[in-house]
């Protein structure tokens, strides 16, 4: 899995082979949720793929606080939808078999993430 780092600025980058050596820290993935926003992803298998809700309450998606991606990653293949201020949080997926990792990634709160077996 790619690894996300962030600077002191807020800048995240992902590094798809290596590591950063400097001004940037690997982002923790978070997966239990503290406060009131809800932010651990909430997986539903439906008839035709994997539906993906960001908080068993929706999360905000203002223009000062929102869901940037969720992405869905098997062993083989990654898929990321990217949000805006003022769409839904959630996203669709193809059927996969097996399992599998949800994150998605809050502007203000960081990094989430859900395994499924």
């Amino acid at each position: 899995m790619n690894q996300l780092y962030q600077s002191p600025e807020n800048t995240v980058i992902e590094v798809l082979q290596g590591q950063i050596k400097t001004g940037f820290t690997p982002m923790p993935e978070k997966t239990n949720d503290v406060g009131l926003e809800k932010h651990v992803p909430v997986i539903t298998k439906t008839d035709s793929g994997i539906h993906v809700a960001v908080g068993s309450v929706p999360h905000p998606m203002e223009e000062a606080h929102f869901i940037q991606w969720i992405e869905l990653i098997t062993g083989k293949k990654q898929y990321r939808v990217w949000l805006s201020p003022g769409d839904k949080p959630e996203a669709d997926f193809p059927h996969i078999e097996g399992a599998f990792t949800v994150r998605e990634l809050c502007n203000i709160h960081g990094l989430w993430k859900v395994d499924v077996s």
